[in-house]
């Protein structure tokens, strides 16, 4: 049973069968029609990488739903690989792609010459940074957080609860700092942090938890007064804690994203918050939409997962409860 099936089964699964009957009906008489739907699902990250888990599970669960036929390639932070597999896709006719864009400039012409040869492309989770203007990578719709207003109410909230100040220098760690998420949400704490005069540095930490533990340990025991962390995606904020006792020092830690470790550790008070992008829905949402577009014409629409709600020690037990396979 999937992800999906199995958080419904409380609901009154009798009455919405009967209310759903006639589109039931109608996608059951369609059936081998839809089943001819092949979905390309391109994760730009390593596979490795434990935060698509909830990405992929409502990905597939979406396509079950569906009806339809996905298939998942990652692209293992590689942009020609990632190209490849776009492009193989096409030879293919795929029907419909699903992709992230965490480099602006890698996909553009891919891209916009298969939406002008009629493949519908949406973009989830990382869309590329100019958001469908002129010149940028063609898609229909994005489904996935703004990470400046994300990084903004973040920056906000470690200001107020970690009394930071001006001339403070604050930590942001991040798996990939060239990527798109990466470059907005430091925009957007650092548009916080600049309001009291208070400054950020970056340092590359990959998705490997071993690796980023020590990269960010080493980098506090050479910066003593470094004043918060702030992780600027799950890899980093699920070690900052650790990074943060093992420099032996005592100062406030937030992050971006949500795991099992991270949740732990606002629920101890040793993460003020995380920001909540809700992955699964990303995943979900966009497969989803493809395949209700291939069937029956309807223009996906723009999604701000996750808004700009954090997690914090006031509402984390609901997300622990899914960390994983769904949050």
């Amino acid at each position: 049973m999937s992800v999906l099936n199995k958080s419904l089964m409380a609901l009154g699964l009798a009455s919405a069968l009967v209310a759903a009957a006639p589109s039931i009906a109608s996608d059951a008489d369609h059936k081998a029609e839809w089943s001819k739907i092949n979905i390309l699902f391109v994760p730009w990250s390593q596979s490795s990488n434990a935060f698509f888990e909830a990405v992929v599970n409502g990905a597939k669960d979406a396509a079950a739903q569906q009806g339809v036929n996905i298939d998942v390639q990652f692209g293992e932070e590689d942009a020609n690989k990632q190209k490849t597999i776009l492009e193989t896709g096409l030879a293919n006719k795929v029907s419909g792609i699903a992709v992230n864009i965490a480099n602006d400039d890698a996909y553009v012409k891919l891209a916009c010459d298969a939406m002008k040869a009629g493949t519908p492309i949406v973009t989830f989770n990382i869309d590329d940074s100019r958001h469908g203007a002129p010149g940028s990578t063609c898609r229909m719709a994005f489904m996935g957080q703004n990470f400046v207003a994300a990084g903004y109410v973040l920056g906000k909230r470690m200001i107020a609860e970690g009394k930071l100040k001006k001339g403070d220098v604050v930590f942001t760690p991040v798996e990939a700092p060239e990527a798109t998420y990466a470059v907005q949400r430091h925009e957007g704490v650092q548009k916080a942090l600049a309001e009291i005069g208070a400054t950020s540095e970056v340092l590359g930490t990959g998705n490997d938890h071993a690796k980023a533990l020590d990269l960010m340990t080493q980098y506090l025991i050479g910066h003593p007064k470094t004043a918060a962390v702030v992780g600027l995606g799950q890899t980093p904020t699920s070690q900052a804690v650790q990074a943060i006792k093992d420099a032996k020092l005592k100062i406030p830690a937030g992050g971006f994203d949500i795991s099992k470790e991270i949740l732990d550790n606002i629920k101890t008070g040793d993460l003020i918050a995380a920001v909540d992008q809700q992955p699964y829905s990303q995943g979900f949402y966009a497969v989803t939409q493809l395949a209700l577009y291939l069937k029956y014409g309807l223009y996906p629409s723009e999604m701000d997962t996750g808004g700009a709600g954090l997690v914090d020690k006031t509402n984390f037990q609901f997300a622990q409860k899914w960390a994983g396979p769904v949050r």
